[in-house]
Parts: C-alpha cells; structure tokens; sequence
C-alpha cells in the first residue's frame, strides 16, 4: 500500500511539472459532460454554476447569484488532464447528497461551510477538487449536482434588451478601491489577486482557481449597497484584517480553509454589510492594505 501511495505522489508530481497544455484538452467535450460553456482566463476553464433557482433573502434584501449564490468549477490543464477546484452553492438538505456522489466518482470535498449569516433559506458552500479526466470530471460534478440538488443547467432565458444595470456610482467604487470593478448580473464585482500567488500541488491558483480577493457590491438603493465575498490571507493577517473590517463597521461572517495543501497556508474570511457603497468601499480598502494584496 505504501509503495502504490508513493508511486501515485510520484506520477502526480511528474505531471505537475509538466507545462500546462490547454490545446491537449478537447474543452468542447468537456463543455459537453458539463452542459456548460467555460469563461477562459489563460489556460484555465471555469464554468460557472449559479444558483438561480433559489430565492434567497438577507435581512430583508433578495440576494442576486452574482453576489453571493454563484456556485463555479474550474479547470487548469496539467498535460491532457486537468485540475479542478470548485465551490458550490448548496441548501442544507443537499449537502449529504451530493456529496456522496463526488466521493463516489473520486473527487475530494475539502470544505463545507457558511459564507453569509441569517439567509432564508440558509445555504451552504461545499468546496471540491479533484485531479485527472477533465470530461470525466466534468460528468460527476454534473451527475452530483443533478442527482442531488436542484441546480440549474439548463441555459438561463434570455430576454431583449440590455444587461442588468449596476445602480451605483462605479466610478467613486473603483477610486475607493483603487481597482476597477466589472459589472456581473447587476453587480459590481472586484478579483484583487494578492503580491504572491498561492501554490497548491505545485501549481499557481490564480484567480479564476478561486486565488484572489472576490469583494462585490449590490445595490440597495440611495447609493447603499450589501457587499459581501472573501479576503484571502495567511495567518497572522487574519486578526489585523477583521479588526479593519470591525472598525468599518462590516460584519465577519466565516473565517475558514477552502484548500487542503496550499502553500502558503491561507485563510478565507467572508464578510457582510449594508451601507453607503462608497463609504464601505474605503473600509475594504483599508482592510485590504492590512494584508499582501498586489498594488494596482
């Protein structure tokens, strides 16, 4: 047994070594067994998986998928394989479920958590990763989340016109910031990739691996927004960071691991507030700068 475990680290790491190969992936396979067409950010495929089929309300304000229900899984090619990470949105009762059927098909579950406090109904977030045949892969996540959850992969239904409207003043955001923001299903979503990237199994995650700072805003009218996402951070920035999210009068609302060998160590720190967007956008700001976050 010993000597089997010894050979697959070895395999594992001769693989990883290897240049990541995108072009040796047929992704439209994989697009396929997923039943979803991938966002490309360099060589990695991510896939998003939202929620959009729950109504879910936080002390009174309906949350969009884009801001805190947007479940994803991405890709990174090692060769013709691929690494997947990915966190999905779940309810309570789906939990087990699903993940029965992951670790049925040989995938790792390295979390299971909260993100936000009081939602009705309460969900969950169940972090996954897995190493080996991408459309394989691709076909238990599919098979999981059919099988036992009810989320959405059907097409979502497109109507005329133009994209849902961010109503907030973006412009005073990113200066707070000091970042430009994307609008994303009527919100305004910030990645802020830290000065060092994190390695997990030798490889970089970047921040379509789930790699960076996610900070997004929803509007709630009169200039206010709900803003929640995560700060990514090692151990002794944690303290220093909740203590400016406190001091800007944010909530934390998790602090936990998403990965199970990353290197550095890093923490995962959630947080909630309803308030003036651009006001709330200096306390993040002033939390980020308590961490190693890159300058823009």
């Amino acid at each position: 047994m010993k000597h089997s475990v010894a050979l697959f680290t070895l395999t594992a790491a001769l693989l990883l070594s290897l240049p990541a190969r995108s072009a040796d992936v047929d992704w439209k396979k994989v697009d396929a067994a997923l039943g979803k067409t991938a966002a490309v950010s360099g060589e990695v495929h991510r896939y998003g998986l939202p929620r959009s089929d729950l109504r879910v309300t936080l002390d009174g304000i309906v949350i969009k998928p884009a801001l805190a229900l947007g479940g994803w899984v991405a890709f990174a090619p090692i060769h013709d394989e691929a690494m997947v990470m990915g966190d999905l949105v779940l309810l309570e009762t789906e939990i087990t479920p699903v993940m029965s059927k992951l670790l049925e098909s040989g995938l790792e579950i390295t979390a299971v958590h909260n993100h936000i406090l009081r939602a009705s109904p309460a969900t969950f977030y169940m972090h996954v990763a897995g190493h080996g045949d991408p459309e394989k892969i691709a076909a238990s996540i599919r098979g999981a989340l059919s099988s036992g959850s009810k989320t959405p992969f059907d097409p979502p239904v497109t109507t005329a016109g133009p994209a849902p409207a961010v109503d907030l003043d973006t412009s005073k955001i990113d200066e707070a910031m000091g970042a430009k923001g994307t609008p994303n299903g009527g919100v305004y979503q910030f990645g802020i990739p830290r000065r060092d990237p994190v390695t997990e199994g030798g490889m970089s995650v970047s921040g379509a691996l789930g790699g960076a700072n996610a900070i997004n805003f929803q509007s709630t009218g009169n200039g206010k927004a709900a803003i929640t996402g995560d700060f990514l951070v090692t151990g002794n920035e944690v303290n220093p960071l909740i203590r400016a999210l406190r001091a800007g009068d944010i909530e934390v609302t998790a602090i936990h691991s998403h990965m199970l060998d990353e290197q550095p160590r890093m923490f995962f720190i959630h947080f909630w507030a309803d308030d003036d967007a651009v006001k709330l956008a200096r306390a993040v700001r002033t939390a980020l700068d308590k961490t190693a976050v890159a300058q823009h």
